[in-house]
């Protein structure tokens, strides 16, 4: 049974969670973030056409998600070398970029 979560509702859970996962996302990172995800979520049917729902598990979002600031920040976790620009980081990953913005979020790899 799945419930419809708006960007509202979506961003409230971070805002109100009072554990370590409030501060994983920015406000313009839970945007893009919810974007994404209603973006996948249309694209995705069964095998019958029905569309698929996702759930909105946040905790688990915030162990498969990472925001990063910049590049520099991402090299931090990972490997300069192995990718020195984000063209080499969507080659591993999805990579959810942030408008106006030198902020991204990737799917952790």
């Amino acid at each position: 049974m799945y419930d419809t979560v708006n960007f509202n509702q979506f961003n409230d859970w971070f805002i109100k969670d009072n554990s370590n996962y409030k501060d994983n996302f920015s406000y313009e990172g839970r945007k893009a973030l919810f974007d994404y995800l209603e973006e996948l979520e249309n694209d995705a049917f069964d095998t019958d056409n029905n569309p698929l729902g996702i759930a909105f598990d946040p905790i688990a979002l915030c162990c498969e998600y990472s925001e990063y600031e910049n590049i520099q920040e991402f090299w931090n976790d990972y490997d300069k070398e192995d990718y020195p620009t984000i063209d080499k980081i969507e080659d591993n990953t999805a990579v959810i970029k942030i408008q106006d913005s030198n902020k991204f979020i990737i799917q952790s790899f």
